[in-house]
């Protein structure tokens, strides 16, 4: 017996809903764009001397390491301590856990705020696709902060119910919904940790893009020496790593190409003084050491001794000095 003839059709849904997701991305892509747009111009005041030391102490530019990162230990442990506390206070009869725990829960508040300045200054210089992750992070920190706020308030409404004598119930009602807020928030507080995580991991925000590029130990040759103009960021290669060059008078510069930062190429930006800026986020390094200067970087630029010999620029990484035995 011979099969029927069917003639499959492909359906549309699954592609109209393919369409409209694609479209919803992008939707949320451009007000993303426009939102960081805005925030870094905000930001930056025009360029105002005084707002680039705002950034500066933001980013963590001064400390060597994200500051981001440093404050959000605040409130994670914090508001841990306070749901210990929480717990405690349930079997005793005492009140002593439960102000802990709403002292805890203040505190929480104070570095939450302080991280989020520090993180919404590090999110303006972030790309794609670590931007859309981290505006979700932080939208979701911003949610498990105000969760912890209403737990506060509740608490201390518990508290001045006490204290006026109201009914030991009404009390107890506002106290338990100052804990599920509070255990509500610390979820969400979890989940968006766990984002934090992966703009770390996987995204690499605030991670040094110059870590393990290796270096040369003794001197080699990497550029023709009529081949670097004066005043002119060069790029050159030494077994795959970019190393960039700089002629100032009778001084040689070098040091990695790579932006510590975001990894932009700093032999695109241009030179202000000893330094150069780096042309993705105006990070700005000093020629003679690789110190940060201006953020967002904020770990130093690997340095190299450069020397001309025999028609070529030769370069090797810095050796550390030997400490003479005592």
């Amino acid at each position: 017996m011979s099969l029927p003839n069917i003639n499959l059709v492909p359906g549309t849904g699954n592609v109209d809903s393919q369409k409209s997701q694609e479209q919803g991305s992008q939707r949320f892509g451009e007000l993303e764009e426009k939102l960081q747009k805005q925030l870094d111009k905000a930001l930056y005041a025009g360029g105002s001397p005084a707002a680039q030391r705002l950034r500066n102490f933001l980013n963590g530019t001064w400390l060597g390491e994200p500051l981001h990162v440093v404050l959000t230990d605040v409130p994670v442990g914090a508001w841990t301590v306070a749901m210990v506390f929480d717990a405690v206070s349930l079997s005793r009869s005492g009140r002593e856990f439960a102000r802990a725990a709403d002292a805890s829960i203040a505190i929480g508040l104070a570095g939450a705020a302080c991280a989020a300045a520090a993180g919404v200054t590090d999110w303006s210089d972030v790309d794609p696709p670590a931007r859309r992750r981290g505006l979700i992070h932080g939208l979701l920190n911003i949610s498990a902060t105000a969760l912890f706020a209403t737990s506060l308030i509740q608490r201390k409404r518990g508290r001045r119910s006490e204290s006026q004598s109201q009914s030991g119930s009404q009390t107890k009602d506002r106290r338990a919904a100052g804990r599920l807020s509070a255990t509500l928030g610390y979820a969400v507080m979890a989940y968006a940790s766990h984002l934090g995580g992966k703009l770390v991991y996987e995204n690499r925000v605030g991670v040094d893009r110059t870590a393990g590029q290796p270096l040369p130990q003794d001197f080699v040759a990497v550029l023709a020496e009529s081949e670097l103009a004066e005043s002119k960021p060069t790029r050159a290669v030494h077994n795959g790593v970019p190393i960039l060059l700089v002629r100032r008078g009778e001084r040689l510069f070098a040091m990695a190409e790579t932006c510590s930062h975001f990894s932009g190429p700093l032999s695109e930006g241009k030179l202000d003084g000893d330094s150069i800026v780096c042309p993705l986020h105006n990070s700005r390094f000093a020629l003679e050491d690789g110190r940060v200067l201006d953020g967002p970087a904020v770990h130093p630029q690997p340095c190299l001794e450069a020397r001309a010999r025999n028609g070529k620029i030769e370069v090797r990484g810095f050796r550390q000095r030997r400490v003479p035995e005592a």
